[in-house]
């Protein structure tokens, strides 16, 4: 049994979990809180962690869980629904439209269904699909058709709106 530490459990997931956050809520802030309470979780079941899955797995299941329960929050509580804003910091025109081009990803990924936000949103971590395939609990053969779907369906989304950015 490897000895875990938190230290490097959080260096190496923190902004993968941040990007996966960021494809549920398409907020920043939002997704900053959802990261916190992410680690804060790994952090205190770290000591109970059996090693039944590899600690990827698992803390990508723990962060899917927090951002189902904050959608789940949202939807008895509905907010105004605002379009993703990015914020205009005086950079060069090509981090700008780079942004631009991310944020509009982040709004494509936060309307899809659920189950089709935790696939891709894995994919886009570079998780294994037999990795995806037992954190959302379907055969590997059956995500990778999932994962072509999804990205036909972005890539739809992309040509039609591309040219409103």
């Amino acid at each position: 049994m490897q000895n875990l530490h938190f230290e490097d459990i959080y260096h190496d997931y923190r902004k993968k979990i941040f990007r996966l956050c960021m494809g549920y809520v398409n907020d920043d802030d939002l997704a900053k809180d959802l990261c916190q309470e992410t680690f804060v979780a790994v952090f205190q079941q770290l000591p109970k962690f059996r090693q039944e899955a590899t600690v990827g797995t698992w803390i990508y299941r723990i962060a899917t869980n927090i951002c189902l329960r904050q959608i789940n929050l949202e939807r008895r509580m509905p907010k105004s629904e605002l379009p993703y804003q990015i914020k205009d910091n005086s950079e060069k025109d090509n981090k700008l439209e780079k942004d631009k081009m991310t944020g509009f990803l982040y709004q494509c990924i936060s309307e899809l269904p659920e189950m089709e936000r935790i696939i891709i949103s894995l994919e886009l971590e570079e998780m294994k699909q037999s990795d995806i395939a037992e954190v959302v609990g379907i055969s590997p053969a059956n995500v990778r058709v999932r994962i072509h779907r999804i990205k036909e369906k972005l890539t739809e989304k992309f040509r039609k709106y591309g040219n409103q950015l």
